[in-house]
């Protein structure tokens, strides 16, 4: 018996050596600099949380010249399951010169062997604005200024997906939205403008709905590849807590073709949004912001509906050893128009910009945009890329 015994017990110490031992020994030639890489690199092998700060500055049509800070979180849901990516967390916030303020975070989470995924926006705003009305002749031809278009709106935003996967790259789920706007201060034009007569000065919108997918993105945040098809309809009742009675169906095509080698990407979009129903001002659908028509005034050019269209050229530098680099650089072209039906899409809007790239981490970009639409231009500060 103790012969049988002693092998065993051997084997059980090694193992705990190997245990408690560390996996690779950390050289001691090591530079500060090559030690934060290394530990860097170790965690995300490891699946273990990564968080990354950042500030800067911005500019937009609608906040004006902006301060804004942040920090990208991304980690595993599960370090040791091989079939998911990690997940992330872009955390921004910041303050304006106008006195605008906001917070917004958008969730990306991996789980149970990639079967499992959820999404997950939230979005708060306290600012100084302007309301053109509704429809594209009043958001080109109202004046902007203080006696006809300026109000103060609260907003914010919950909006969670959940999504299960089937079989491979195919995707269905449900999708909660439960928002609420608030204008107060009013001038003399928003006081008179219908749709603002009509739903007042507040409104609570909840709303349920169905979500099917088509998704085979190598990596959804940063995608070098693949096609991405979300068909989405949500259904807004005062029966469900809201204010208002609506439906909006939404599609959303993505395509991402590689380009001669990894890091140059050709992406495109084209995305319809449309509203059916007694849709507040707050809710309708907005054409120009920081995921589509860059440059814009977000929400000056709202109705039911709207088309937009985007191309867009991705480039990541190489370094001398071939390896992708950390900096790189984007261009696009994009149109869109608005309506209040698909049928009243007349009126097209230019839109063309460029930016810089920066990986913070692995796949995951600090973005810096410029967009030029028509009499107005933007400057944008986040994480990852629009679309």
């Amino acid at each position: 018996m103790v012969e049988i015994a002693k092998p065993a017990i051997m084997v059980l110490l090694g193992l705990a050596v190997c245990v408690i031992s560390p996996a690779q020994e950390i050289p001691d030639t090591l530079t500060k600099k090559e030690l934060r890489k290394y530990n860097k690199q170790l965690k995300i092998e490891q699946g273990k949380p990564l968080v990354t700060p950042l500030a800067g500055p911005a500019y937009t049509p609608e906040m004006g010249f902006t301060l804004a800070g942040g920090v990208m979180l991304s980690f595993k849901t599960k370090p040791s399951d091989s079939l998911i990516q990690r997940s992330s967390s872009p955390v921004m916030f910041g303050v304006s010169n106008t006195g605008a303020m906001f917070f917004s975070t958008i969730v990306s989470s991996y789980w149970l062997e990639d079967k499992l995924r959820i999404y997950a926006d939230l979005w708060f705003k306290n600012m100084p604005d302007h309301y053109w009305g509704v429809g594209y002749e009043n958001a080109y031809s109202a004046v902007k200024s203080d006696s006809t278009t300026a109000v103060k709106r609260l907003w914010w935003t919950i909006n969670p997906r959940i999504l299960w996967q089937p079989r491979q790259s195919y995707f269905v789920g449900l999708n909660m939205d439960y928002n609420y706007t608030r204008y107060s201060e009013p001038s003399p034009g928003v006081e008179q403008d219908p749709y603002y007569i009509d739903y007042g000065p507040k409104n609570l919108n909840s709303g349920f709905g169905i979500i099917a997918r088509y998704d085979s993105r190598d990596i959804p945040v940063n995608a070098f590849k693949g096609t991405y098809v979300d068909l989405m309809a949500t259904f807004y009742a005062k029966a469900f807590g809201g204010d208002n009675n609506y439906q909006v169906y939404q599609v959303d095509f993505r395509k991402y073709f590689p380009i001669t080698r990894e890091g140059m990407t050709f992406a495109l979009q084209a995305k319809t949004r449309i509203g059916v129903g007694d849709i507040p001002y707050g809710e309708l659908s907005l054409l120009g912001n920081p995921f589509d028509l860059r440059g814009y005034t977000w929400g000056r050019y709202r109705d039911k509906s709207l088309l937009l269209l985007i191309g867009e050229y991705r480039h990541m530098f190489l370094k001398r050893s071939g390896d992708l680099s950390k900096h790189g650089f984007v261009a696009w072209l994009a149109t869109g128009s608005i309506g209040e039906t698909p049928a009243g899409f007349s009126n097209w809007l230019p839109n063309i910009g460029a930016g810089y790239r920066f990986e913070v981490q692995p796949r995951m970009n600090v973005r810096v945009d410029i967009g030029i639409g028509r009499e107005s231009t933007g400057f944008y500060f986040n994480f990852n890329e629009a679309f």
